[in-house]
């Protein structure tokens, strides 16, 4: 049985969670979520072993 967990959902569900938590923290969340799923994008073929 094979499992694989994608980056981004998990990633989001972080993000979401510490923006209901502390709200200021909003801006800092979206731009490293950003940042994170563009670097999945160009790097995205490396698999993890």
């Amino acid at each position: 049985m094979n499992l694989t967990l994608s980056l981004a959902p998990l990633v989001s569900l972080i993000a979401g969670i510490l923006i209901l938590i502390m709200p200021r923290l909003l801006n800092y969340i979206v731009a490293l979520y950003l940042i994170l799923i563009g670097l999945l994008g160009l790097f995205g073929d490396i698999r993890f072993r």
